[in-house]
């Protein structure tokens, strides 16, 4: 019966490889599973035999040395304890050094990636400024070190213990009333061992000179005025020290007299107590701390130094913007190339709106959170808000139906992120199934690859056999039914073979798979989906950026991922914890992923992945082909990663520079913007990146935007990446919440060309405003805008009957010679159905706040009548056809989207030549008796005066209802 369980065990586990390898296989990266599980299984086996090897020796020699006359000599206690060891002596001196050997391996299996970095490293070309070495000593060599000196430390430790007790058990060593006695054979073999262990403590502290450079147990990362003068120059007279005892334990061993070594030993913890502990202290105390400014400069500046190498951050371009808080009139003129690209769709608030306008099944879906990208629609770069139409497994019920049916989504939904319909819908440039549109009308549109598959599907079958999946549903009038296709692409391990079967039966616990008809001879199953674990699993020593984005390249949807090389050992620099770095708004409400929780202090974007929505497959380009770390991981997985030079000019043109560097990148210079020591040292100019002003929670980080904007000083707009910074808050939350900088990372990297990438692309500029700035932050932008009275009123006008006002994000830019900011304002009517829509635009520069149904006319409003600023045609809507749309949505309960909204988009307010119409001066009046009489409520609510609040309240109603009549009018 064990025999049979042990078998059965046996066989699922083998299955589980089994599985893997058809997975690697397929995908072609069989290569990368094999190198590292025989790498890990290769360290396991070689470290399980050095523990066990040497815990076998030790008890081997302590039983072979054992003295003759032991047993005669031995306590009857002694006797009970060899008379039950004897019988399973051989067993023990062989099982207990495989247990221990056991897992001693497990751990240092663990550590794989250290080892292989080992034996692979590239140097960095580049010297730490105190040992001069090559920086891939610290990165590769020392962490490597580390790990085996501590793992001999383990082995020496056990097979000593193991030693001791089989010489006192057999005799070697005896306690009397006189002392301890010992045989020379026990004697010779503890005193080696000892003298190993002291051997290896004076590695240990030399290698503890060189560690000094990557402590963080001052104030700042790296080797301080202490370390350098007191802790560097003592841990290498205690290595020395530690050998000499060594050397002493060695000859105590043959010759039997262990007070010299003994006294050796004693004065060698003296000496670390006080030498390692005792004299820094005292160094930093009496010397440092009276005069720390002085004497860390230098310190203090190799760490600034290191640290924005290690970021990427050494290269910022910084340049000082003296912004204004004034207007006048024609102050866009010259920033048109901003002000047409300023994006009013926000992606994170309009999936609602894609999902009833082009969801079309309740077994569709789109993602919380969409993605911003931008194409080239007649001539014109558009900034875009892009997703794919994935399936919705919850709402698939039956094996039948997950697996077979249902398998993949249909199409990409994209809608232009300037403009909108003269109603507030999006501006749909790629959507409809069939999948038509501006980008493409011929790419492959369906998604078997994506952020929300079923776990698994099977697909697939020869040309005969009857179609089973569900392509898309028909949306002719005339069509009947739903389209059914068969998967044509090899996107998964092959089931058609009994034994494939059921191990991937075994594998997902399913009898369906094993007993349905459905799974023919041709059928291959599809699992491990998610483009993020797809890279992951195919490049185990990469960190994946955690929002992957999908992009129609080459007429293929391709789901485009950023991927990291880090390091936690790079000299000088400061270390980061990746899942703090990138914490914001879109991680907290889960839209998209959190790094790991990592500690790094060296980072770089070194690969871009794709995986083909279609097929599943993985390509790796080498970005940043310089990175040592990169190339190292080259050398252990040879030609797994291509040369950014095979990208197409196509997929170059949809890279952008990733968002979680970037946060980890403006993380850091919240205090590495300071590049001189003295500054830094006093912590007189620390920044903060703001929270999110339009989250009810506000302790958390406003998300970097991407925008199409021209910096100061630049000759062209650039797909660009953004983050505002503000002086550092405290907890009392009085901090001034104003602009202190802004920084912009070029995200433009095609060329045009095949392979060829921007020179310019990953460019940072950081614009510095003056440390007198009055400019308002994000914050203080938003409060401006929620204390307007006008912009109030008005809010309380589009909340009429139940509707729901939503504030998108807050768009800074630079523009007018100060600060512009943006924020699109959604309404959203009652109802299950319902959707946001664009209703306003708010704009503020300074104090000055505009709020209007279109940008132009925002803006207009903000720079006296006329802003100069040119935008895109729809930026902004049509009043009397947004009321009349969201009117129609409240009684009905929304839209249910047709092939006609995503395939027709209404014109614009421009492109029907409708001109917004000025405010009337009855409007007006009507609009400043609601505020009066909204002013008189709360005055008589803090009153306690119910009667005047009850007044006042139906004088607010009377007033709003006749701002509505001639609002009406005014159309």
């Amino acid at each position: 019966m064990i025999a049979v369980v042990v078998l059965i065990a046996a066989f699922v586990g083998f299955t589980q490889v089994y599985t893997n390898i058809l997975w690697y296989d397929q995908l072609g990266y069989l290569r990368v599973f094999v190198t590292q599980n025989l790498t890990v299984i290769g360290l396991f086996i070689v470290s399980a035999l050095i523990v066990a090897g040497l815990m076998f020796l030790s008890l081997w020699l302590a039983y072979r040395s054992r003295p003759k006359q032991g047993a005669a000599q031995a306590t009857d206690t002694m006797r009970k304890y060899q008379q039950a060891l004897d019988p399973v002596r051989k067993i023990v001196m062989i099982a207990v050094p495989l247990i221990f050997g056991l897992f001693a391996a497990s751990t240092i299996a663990t550590q794989w990636q250290t080892v292989a970095l080992f034996f692979n490293q590239e140097p960095f070309g580049q010297t730490d400024p105190q040992f001069n070495m090559d920086l891939s000593f610290y990165v590769f060599t020392l962490p490597f070190l580390r790990l085996v000196l501590g793992f001999l430390v383990t082995a020496l430790l056990l097979a000593g213990v193991a030693g001791l007790l089989m010489h006192y058990v057999y005799g070697g060593i005896r306690l009397h009333e006189r002392g301890i006695d010992s045989t020379r054979a026990a004697r010779v073999q503890l005193g080696s061992i000892a003298a190993a262990f002291l051997a290896l403590q004076a590695v240990n502290f030399w290698l503890d000179r060189y560690s000094t450079l990557t402590s963080n147990s001052g104030k700042w990362t790296g080797a301080l005025y202490t370390d350098v003068e007191a802790v560097i120059p003592t841990k290498g007279i205690l290595a020395i020290a530690a050998l000499l005892v060594a050397i002493l334990f060695v000859v105590a061993g043959f010759i039997g007299r262990w007070k010299l070594p003994l006294i050796g030993a004693a004065m060698l913890v003296v000496v670390a107590v006080v030498a390692g502990g005792l004299y820094p202290w005292a160094i930093q105390r009496f010397q440092v701390t009276p005069t720390e400014q002085a004497l860390e400069k230098e310190y203090i500046q190799r760490n600034i130094n290191m640290t924005r190498q290690a970021y990427g951050l050494d290269d910022t371009e910084v340049m000082p913007y003296d912004a204004t808080t004034q207007t006048e009139q024609g102050a866009l003129r010259e920033d048109t190339e901003t002000t047409s690209n300023i994006r009013l769709l926000d992606p994170n608030v309009v999936s609602s709106a894609f999902a009833q306008l082009q969801q079309f099944r309740p077994y569709y879906q789109f993602p919380d959170m969409l993605n911003v990208d931008r194409y080239e629609i007649d001539g014109e770069v558009q900034d875009t808000v892009i997703s794919t139409r994935e399936l919705n497994p919850d709402q698939i019920d039956g094996w039948y139906n997950q697996a077979v049916v249902y398998t993949h989504g249909y199409g990409v939904v994209a809608a232009y992120g300037s403009q909108v319909q003269a109603d507030g819908k999006p501006e749909f440039m790629q959507a409809g199934i069939p999948s038509t549109g501006e980008i493409s009308d011929s790419y492959e549109p369906r998604i078997y690859f994506g952020e929300n598959s079923p776990q698994y599907s099977i697909v697939g079958g020869s040309e005969e056999d009857e179609p089973l999946e569900l392509d898309r549903p028909q949306t002719n009038d005339d069509a009947a039914g739903d389209a059914k296709t068969t998967f044509a692409g090899n996107g998964g391990p092959g089931v058609g073979n009994w034994f494939n079967r059921l191990s991937y039966s075994i594998k997902f616990q399913s009898t369906d798979m094993l007993l349905s008809d459905a799974v023919r001879p041709e059928s291959q199953i599809l699992y491990d989906r998610d483009p993020r674990e797809r890279v992951e699993k195919v490049a185990p020593y990469l960190t994946v950026d955690g929002n992957p984005y999908p992009a129609i390249v080459d007429d293929k949807v391709v789901w485009i991922v950023d991927a990291y090389t880090t390091a936690t050992s790079y000299p000088y620099s400061t270390p980061s914890v990746l899942q703090d770095a990138t914490q914001d708004t879109q991680t907290a409400q889960g839209a998209a992923a959190s790094l790991p929780p990592e500690r790094v202090n060296y980072i770089r974007n070194s690969v871009k992945a794709t995986v083909n929505a279609y097929d599943g497959s993985v390509e790796l380009y080498a970005w940043d082909d310089q990175d040592p770390v990169l190339k190292s991981w080259q050398k252990v997985f040879p030609e797994t990663i291509k040369p950014y030079s095979d990208m197409s000019a196509d997929l170059m043109s949809h890279v952008r520079y990733p968002e979680d560097m970037f946060k980890v990148q403006r993380e850091l210079l919240n205090r590495y913007h300071v590049t001189e020591a003295n500054s830094f040292y006093a912590s007189d100019d620390v920044w903060s990146v703001p929270n999110d002003p339009t989250q009810q929670n506000r302790d958390v980080a406003q998300p970097p935007y991407y925008l199409s904007m021209r910096m100061p000083g630049e000759d062209k707009a650039n797909f660009s990446l953004t983050t505002s910074f503000i002086p550092q808050q405290n907890e009392s939350g009085n901090t001034r919440n104003v602009m202190y900088g802004y920084l912009s990372a070029n995200a433009d990297a095609g060329t045009g060309e095949d392979g060829v990438k921007s020179e310019d692309y990953g460019k940072l500029r950081l614009l510095e405003l003056p440390r007198s700035s009055v400019v308002p932050g994000p914050g203080q932008a938003q409060n401006v805008f929620n204390s307007d009275t006008d912009v109030s009123t008005e809010l309380n006008l589009l909340r009429q009957g139940a509707s729901e006002v939503i504030n998108g994000n807050l768009l800074t830019l630079p523009a007018g010679g100060g600060m512009l900011y943006v924020q699109p304002v959604y309404v959203q009517s009652s109802g299950d159905a319902a959707y946001p829509t664009l209703r306003r635009v708010l704009v503020g520069f300074g104090e000055n706040v505009g709020f209007a149904p279109t940008l132009e006319e925002a803006l207009d409003e903000v720079f006296g009548g006329d802003s100069g600023a040119t935008t895109a045609n729809g930026a902004g809507v049509s009043e009397a056809e947004a009321r009349e749309a969201q009117g129609e949505e409240g009684a009905e309960g929304g839209a249910t989207g047709n092939e006609e909204d995503g395939a027709s988009p209404s014109p614009s307010p421009t492109e029907t030549g409708a001109a917004p119409q000025p405010r009337s001066s009855s409007l007006q009046e009507a609009l400043d008796n609601a505020n009066t009489a909204m002013q008189e409520a709360d005055e008589a609510r803090r009153d306690g005066n119910w009667a005047e609040y009850g007044e006042a309240q139906e004088r607010l109603q009377q007033a709003l209802n006749e701002a509505m009549e001639q609002d009406g009018a005014t159309e």
